[in-house]
């Protein structure tokens, strides 16, 4: 009987504890207070989480090759090497002029480090055979390294522009670019419109001819003539001195001076056959602001590092130079800065925190009371500060997947503080007991149901915390957090809440006195008034202060009434109607008709939810479809176009592109309201850091124009995915040869393109032939969704053949060696050795002068000189005599994929699609009537459709393996299967809500978010019941010890149905209250209601705006969980207790407990 007593009136020891040691809790609330809220404020913001892929890249340039040499002579032996790697996922590569990339994927057991190691060291072996490739008297050397998204994506550009040259404007570039990149925040600063310098030695081939010298001659007299170097030691009277021979240059026209050959007392100097100069490369790079030409540094952070920090440090380096280096007619102007839209974005979701937390706690008063809200709304910052000290404790960042984490946790984290104070207080008022009584007992019954019904809503996040690839990266903050904050909610409900109602709850509601609320009010108000007006910067302080003051007044007079009339009135009502529901639910043939109703309404929803996605009412998403903060416009010529020519349709382009943007309906007053800036790049910088990350070609015929949207609140309500269809309607069509893309700035990992066809084979011509095929033929189907299919290579790159007569060349004593390098050296140059001026190094460059280099006559009349071995004699051959030359086309470039090559025909989504399943689902249909497909050729539908399906396979898994740790869990909890049976029947009962407020609203499926909404959504619902079937377990155990049943056999259906009507009746308002927090905590986010209060307190303007970039990403996920969340109240307070109700009758009826005659 003592045991039995003891398991009815039980006691918490960990509590217990905590009331006896009061000094040490308060000790550590201080503590906590104090870490969460240095952490809130020293955590790195950013928007999202930073990503850091387990890939390798293995980049190689090789100047003067075709692709395809390319590809057999550098991809094709590196392929084959890296392929035999372990842990190796996937290899990629592209191959095209003078450059190839390998990327080299590994699974995520193998940390980046050793992966690197490995590609390296196979690299290495490979680099190190007598056969590979040189370029300049060296080894071709493959770069091998890591990359993270984060570092190829400028955080923001610097424009210089001015009065100036253009080399002038470089100076200045390069003092902000050493200046910048000593931060520590900044990886690198990379400078577009402007040209690094080179010493140029410019050849007259007629004079080269006439005087018999050859490039190798001229190359090897600058190389022997340009150096400096030691001879040793020289020991003279005990002294040792180093002798050094100087012969660098100390100016570029000193070269002319040099001898290229003597002889018969003759000499030829370099001065007679070519002009030097100390000139800009050739151009390889232009840059615009809004149409103008400047001088662009790309600002690049360091992965890990705070964009906003940094960003602050590079405008306080050009704010510094702009006063006190730079003349005040340069103008240096900060574009395409990222940091304010996350500083935005951050704010906006701690003020959705800020806004919740109101609300919640005005819930509170009016279910709990004034001081028991007090007890409740004190968990919140606990708990919430308490997650941020450990998160940043771990390393992570502020971004907007911990705040929503916190938001989502919200309703969550009071419910176990809802149970204990409210517990606490019943015993109180109900039984008599005395606070500290009351804090053990009340603690000590519902301290296991809370552990447990906490351990199961982390369980369903359990599987989230494993989610492999980018996307796992990317999305497994979320489910951390939510396990932070809801283990955080439970230390401070067990410690906290129980010192703080065992020493400060009271029962009796007494009015504070006139004169004690005078006395506090009028100390708060000077207070107040004081900071407010000497505050400075913390003047929010004051005016908060002010508010409360007149808070405590409103709430004396008018809320405190309010708030007891609803408790002691409206609640006591809205109990006394449960109770009444309940009992007509329990009682004749109501039970098994709200079960049967229930299930046909579940089946209902999952029909409408089907039909709706066939009549494509319910769009499915892979993503968010966020809205554009940038609009990207690619533009592309074929590979082998002039960048004069890329860059002269770029300058059209962007005036077609600014009489969209600056049109007068975005603009007020003479300012454009939607864009705050609009840059132009041309060759290096112009490629898509999602396709071209790591890449170091210079990219001659692409361009790229950014236009970046000022922030959501101030665009007026205007659409910026509408302006970026205007833009994108406006370049259809215009523009022949070129390939256009107008996009948007990513939200999220990349996932590839919504439509990516992928071939592959072995004879590339015939698979780029069947490509075409494929896209004029899909062409003709206007498929509807689709934009504009493209082709990811070509064989148009414009090239020439040179055939060289191994006979006749031979016979003269000319190798086909001799015949490329005199022709390369003549073209490319050949590279004679460094010029160095005030600690730079410039390459000194001999190659013809540029009317020569061009000319094809010249090129291939010219003679190559050499000495014949055999006479002695200088020869002179003309290349003519001995090749021939023609033009041809090439491939733009030849792709692999796992070793193999492959081709890719791709598309956007037209402007107003999102479902990309759905579109490649149309494709995939037309494509069963196409015919011819040659043998070899194999076709695969990848991009961003196979990312979804793999992503929708993992959540569904991740779905089901967290609903069978919570089973276990709660079978540990009942030690029954029954009664874990009724909580998870409810889990998919909820769906009804879910898919029917999907059904009814019309919004779409979006895979990531509302699948995780769903999952969430599974531990909210099993929180609920637990906490109110383990009531209904103890009020059946005091019943029976009541009654003098043993504990083997069952209640009488009568008693059985009293004890669970008033389970039902005790658990009405945590259950409630659970459900209204957590929907009143996403309702911000899910409506897009945004207010600044830090403004309001500050500056008296809330600065009140719906929508925004948070909405679109976080409102699926927060809509799931309340059209959910309102159906699974329903479920808790009426289905699971006819489910627990009709399962007992049930076991009853087989042991024969069951009297005919009890309800039936």
């Amino acid at each position: 009987m003592n045991n039995k007593k003891t398991a009815i009136d039980k006691e918490f020891q960990l509590s217990s504890w905590a009331i006896k040691n009061k000094t040490t809790i308060y000790v550590l609330m201080f503590l906590i207070l104090y870490f969460g809220i240095s952490a809130y404020f020293t955590m790195p913001r950013e928007n999202f989480p930073e990503i850091n892929e387990t890939k390798i890249y293995i980049s190689s340039v090789y100047p003067g090759n075709t692709a395809e040499d390319i590809e057999k002579l550098i991809t094709n032996p590196l392929e084959d090497k890296l392929k035999s790697v372990s842990n190796v996922v996937k290899i990629t590569s592209t191959s095209q002029e003078d450059y190839s990339i390998i990327t080299v994927e590994f699974d995520e057991k193998i940390p980046v480090d050793k992966a690197k190691q490995k590609v390296k060291d196979e690299i290495d072996q490979e680099t190190a055979g007598e056969d590979w490739p040189t370029f300049n008297g060296a080894k071709v050397t493959p770069k091998v390294f890591e990359l993270s998204m984060s570092e190829e994506v400028p955080i923001l550009n610097i424009n210089i522009s001015g009065n100036y040259p253009v080399a002038k404007l470089k100076e200045y570039g390069e003092y902000l670019q050493d200046e910048i990149e000593d931060l520590t925040e900044i990886k690198k600063v990379d400078i577009r419109g402007a040209q690094d310098k080179e010493v140029a030695v410019l050849v007259d081939i007629y004079k080269m001819m006439a005087s018999k010298v050859s490039f190798d001659d001229i190359s090897n007299a600058i190389n022997r003539g340009n150096v400096t170097m030691s001879a040793g030691n020289f020991i003279t009277s005990q002294q040792r001195r180093t002798i050094r021979i100087i012969g660098e240059i100390d100016r570029p026209s000193a070269l002319g001076d040099f001898v290229i050959k003597a002889e018969k007392g003759n000499p030829i100097y370099l001065k007679d056959v070519a002009t030097i100069s100390f000139k800009d490369k050739d151009k390889t790079t232009y840059a615009r602001e809004n149409g103008a030409p400047v001088v662009m540094l790309d600002v690049k952070k360091r992965s890990g590092e705070n964009m906003v920090t940094a960003a602050a440090k590079v405008g306080a380096i050009v704010a510094a130079a702009l006063e006190n280096n730079f003349p005040s007619d340069l103008s240096v102007t900060i574009a395409n800065d990222q940091s304010p839209k996350t500083i935005g974005q951050v704010d906006d979701l701690v003020n959705n925190i800020i806004f919740g937390v109101i609300l919640v706690v005005i819930v509170l008063m009016f279910f709990l009371g004034f001081k028991n809200a007090i007890f409740v709304g004190f968990a919140i910052p606990m708990s919430m500060f308490m997650s941020l000290m450990i998160l940043g404790a771990l390393g992570y960042t502020l971004n907007t997947m911990v705040l929503f984490g916190l938001i989502m946790g919200l309703g969550m984290l009071v419910d176990n503080g809802i149970v204990v104070v409210e517990n606490v207080y019943r015993l109180m008022d109900e039984e008599g007991m005395t606070r500290i009584e009351a804090a053990k007992k009340g603690i000590g019954e519902i301290a296991f149901p809370i552990i447990i019904s906490t351990a199961t809503t982390v369980a369903a996040f359990i599987p989230l915390g494993l989610w492999p690839g980018i996307m796992g990266q990317f999305m497994v903050i979320l489910p951390i957090t939510l396990s932070i904050v809801l283990g955080s909610s439970l230390f401070v409900a067990i410690f906290f809440n129980a010192v703080l109602v065992s020493q400060f709850m009271k029962t009796e509601d007494k009015d504070m006195p006139i004169k004690d609320i005078l006395r506090l009010t009028g100390i708060m108000a000077v207070v107040g008034f004081t900071i407010f007006f000497f505050g400075g910067d913390y003047n929010a302080l004051g005016t908060l202060i002010i508010f409360t003051a007149i808070m405590l007044w409103v709430y004396r007079l008018v809320l405190r009434k309010v708030a007891n009339y609803f408790q002691k009135n409206t609640l006591v009502s809205l109990e006394n109607w449960y109770e009444r529901q309940l009992k007509s639910a329990l009682t004749g043939w109501r039970p098994y008709g709200l079960v049967i109703g229930t299930f046909v309404i579940l089946f209902a929803a999952f029909a409408g939810f089907g039909w709706s996605l066939g009549e494509q009412r319910t769009k499915v998403e892979f993503f968010p479809d966020n809205k554009p903060n940038q609009i990207i416009v690619y533009i592309e010529y074929p590979e082998g176009t002039d960048i004069e020519k890329t860059n002269q349709i770029t300058q059209q382009i962007e005036k077609k592109v600014s009489s969209v943007l600056n049109q007068e309906m975005y603009t007020d007053q003479g300012k454009n309201f939607m864009v705050e800036s609009t840059v132009s790049q041309v060759g290096e910088g112009a490629g898509n850091p999602q396709t071209d990350g790591g890449s170091s070609a210079e990219m001659p015929h692409k361009g790229k124009i950014t236009a970046s949207m000022r922030e959501y609140k101030y665009r007026k309500g205007e659409d910026s995915e509408i302006l970026r269809q205007k833009v994108q309607a406006a370049l259809v069509g215009i523009y022949p040869g070129v390939l256009i893309s107008v996009e948007k700035d990513a939200n999220g990992p990349p996932a590839g393109s919504p439509i990516n066809i992928e071939l592959n084979g072995e004879d590339y011509e015939e698979l780029i032939f069947t490509a075409e095929r494929m896209r004029d033929y899909l062409n003709t189907q206007s498929i509807l969704g689709v934009d504009e299919l493209k082709i990811d290579v070509n064989k148009s790159k414009p090239g020439m053949q040179v055939l060289v007569d191994r006979k006749k060349a031979g016979e003269l004593g000319v190798s086909t060696g001799q015949v490329g390098q005199q022709l390369r050296g003549a073209i490319f140059g050949n590279k004679a050795g460094i010029y160095k001026e005030n600690g730079e190094d410039y390459d000194i460059y001999v190659r013809f002068n540029k009317d020569d280099r061009y000319d094809k006559s010249a090129l291939f009349n010219q003679k190559i000189t050499f000495r014949d071995q055999a006479s002695g004699r200088i020869k002179e051959i003309p290349v003519s005599a001995i090749a021939t030359q023609k033009n041809s086309s090439g491939f733009s470039a030849i792709k692999h994929k796992n070793v193999k090559r492959v081709v890719t025909v791709y598309s956007a989504l037209s402007p107003g699609e999102t479902d990309a399943g759905l579109v490649v689902g149309r494709i995939q249909n037309a494509m069963k009537n196409f015919k011819d497909l040659p043998q070899g050729i194999k076709i695969d539908y990848t991009g961003q459709i196979e990312e979804q399906n793999k992503q929708m396979s993992f959540l569904v898994g991740a779905f089901f393996s967290g609903l069978f740790l919570i089973f276990f869990i709660l079978i540990f909890q009942f030690n029954s299967v029954s009664k874990p049976g009724i909580i998870m029947l409810a889990i998919f009962l909820s769906f009804i809500g879910v898919f029917g407020g999907l059904v009814i609203s019309g919004a779409p499926f979006v895979i990531m978010m509302t699948m995780v909404g769903i999952i969430s959504l599974a531990g909210i619902v099993v929180n609920n019941g637990v906490v109110l079937l383990d009531y209904t377990e103890l009020l059946i155990a005091r019943r029976k010890e009541q009654d003098g049943i043993s504990t083997e056999n069952y209640l009488p259906l009568g008693a059985l149905y009293e004890s669970i009507v008033k389970a039902g009746k005790a658990r009405l308002r945590p259950v409630l209250l659970t459900a209204i927090t957590t929907i009143l905590g996403l309702i911000p986010l899910a409506i897009g209601l945004n207010i600044n209060f830090f403004t309001l307190f500050s500056e008296f303007d809330a600065h009140v705006y719906m929508g925004g970039d948070n909405v679109v990403f976080w409102g699926p996920l927060a809509k799931t969980v309340i059209y959910g969340l309102f159906i699974a109240t329903f479920l808790t307070l009426i289905v699971v207790p006819i489910l627990f109700f009709l399962i007992t009758k049930f076991k009853m009826r087989i042991k024969g407990q069951l009297k005919n005659n009890e309800l039936n």
